[in-house]
Order: structure tokens, then C-alpha cells, then sequence
């Protein structure tokens, strides 16, 4: 740019562009969407630009570069505009976006000293090691469609190893009906303690988010995908043998 050039202010718009620190296709792009006016030509056709609208070029970076949408620039440089309201909702996305990251680093923290997979909702990064492969993938499914009461309840009960999880996991997909028998055993006194103390585990359905039938679509082929048939029939079985044991509890009473 040469003196004459920077006296008179008749840029043109790639010299515009640099002198507000953005690019020729910003420029253009402003014009487009009607937050900067377009200059007159000089007589050779060339769009000449001058302090005005360097200064409203400036002011577009300076808000865009805040965080302010183009459609919200667009309100805060009208002459009468108050840009009271749009900081106060910029702030407040600012804050949210803030405390999403400090979650994030938090789990991330977990995860690095716990050495866990990463492959787990929120809050399960210091359980997840002891977690089967098909057990994460489970999370991940659950995390979908149950709530967070429903999640929190199922943290909790991850937090110790059960009877039979172990055997669970092992448990080959051509175990005898002894084997799944005894298994069963187990697992069912395992159920019917869960449900003596959480809540979901009674009634999942009423802790789906989207109603009990949405949560059944995801969760049954999700099981009979993940489960290999001599663990979904040790889990039948439990279901079984606990739903007897109530019954006969009932008849006693």
C-alpha cells in the first residue's frame, strides 16, 4: 500500500482484508449477508473502500471473534442496538461450554489413573476395567435409554464384583445345562438382592427415557447380539429361579 493510499482510505478489498486481519473471502462473505455496505467503484471498476468501513469490518472481527453469531452482529451494529442482551447469552453459552470441558477433564482424569477404557459413559471410567467387553458396549446401550437416576444405580451396583461375574464372563457359549444351572444359582440370589435396592432394577421400564417399550427395542437385541447363548440362558434361568424363590416367599407370608 502506498502513502496515497493509506491518506485517501480508498483500499481496495484485498487491501481492506489485510489491514483488518481477515480475508478477501470474509469480506465478500459480509456483503453477502448484509453486515458490510458495499463501496462505490472508482472509474476503473475497482471497488474502493474507505475508514468507515474499516471500522465496521473491525467491529465484525472483534464480535465474531468473541463468540457472537453473524445473525446476532447483525442486531448489535444497528444504531439503536443494546449488546446487553446477546453477551448475557453469550456468557451463559460460554459458562455451559466451560463446565462440559471441566466434566470432560475430570472423567479424562479417571480414566488416566485408573487406566480404563474410554469406551464408557460418564462416570463409569473407574469401573470399566473390570467390565467384559460386551459389558461396556451394554453401558453404552443403557446410557441411551435409561435415565440418570436408572445409571447412577447402575454405577452403584458395578462397583463390586458380584458372585458368578467372573463365571459369567467365561462362561462358553456350548456350557452343559449343569454348568448354566449352577451359574444360575448364583446369579439369581445376585438379582434378587439388586432388586431389594435399586429401584430400576424392580421396574426398568419406568427409568427409560423415552417410555419401557423404546428401552426393550434397544436393550433385547442389543443382549442376544452381545451374550452368547449359554449366558443369556444362565440369565433366564436366574430370572427363574428368583421369580420361584419370591413366589414361595409370598406363600409362606
Amino acid at each position: 500500500m502506498d502513502g496515497s493510499e493509506a491518506r485517501g482510505g480508498a483500499w481496495s478489498t484485498r487491501q481492506l482484508a489485510e489491514l483488518a486481519g481477515t480475508t478477501v473471502k470474509a469480506v465478500r462473505y459480509y456483503h453477502q449477508v448484509g453486515l458490510l455496505a458495499e463501496p462505490e467503484r472508482a472509474g476503473n471498476g475497482y471497488k474502493q473502500y474507505g475508514v468507515p468501513h474499516l471500522v465496521k469490518l473491525l467491529q465484525i472481527k472483534r464480535l465474531s471473534d468473541l463468540g457472537l453469531p453473524l445473525a446476532q452482529i447483525a442486531a448489535l451494529c444497528g444504531a439503536d442496538a443494546d449488546p446487553d442482551d446477546a453477551i448475557r447469552v453469550l456468557d451463559a453459552e460460554l459458562a455451559a461450554t466451560i463446565e462440559r470441558l471441566q466434566r470432560v477433564r475430570a472423567e479424562l482424569a479417571v480414566v488416566l489413573s485408573a487406566r480404563a477404557p474410554v469406551d464408557v459413559p460418564d462416570g463409569f471410567a473407574a469401573v470399566a476395567g473390570q467390565l467384559s467387553e460386551a459389558d461396556r458396549a451394554m453401558l453404552l446401550i443403557y446410557s441411551r435409554v435409561l435415565d440418570d437416576r436408572a445409571m447412577a444405580e447402575l454405577r452403584d451396583m458395578m462397583q463390586t464384583r458380584s458372585d458368578g461375574d467372573d463365571e459369567f464372563d467365561a462362561l462358553p457359549a456350548d456350557a452343559d445345562d449343569a454348568t448354566v444351572e449352577a451359574l444360575a444359582v448364583r446369579l439369581a440370589r445376585v438379582i434378587a438382592e439388586a432388586r431389594e435396592k435399586y429401584a430400576s432394577v424392580r421396574d426398568v421400564g419406568a427409568f427409560g427415557t423415552r417410555g419401557a417399550a423404546f428401552a426393550r427395542r434397544a436393550v433385547v437385541p442389543a443382549m442376544a447380539h452381545l451374550y452368547n447363548p449359554a449366558q443369556l440362558r444362565a440369565l433366564t434361568r436366574a430370572e427363574e429361579i428368583r421369580a420361584q424363590a419370591a413366589a414361595d416367599d409370598e406363600e409362606d407370608r
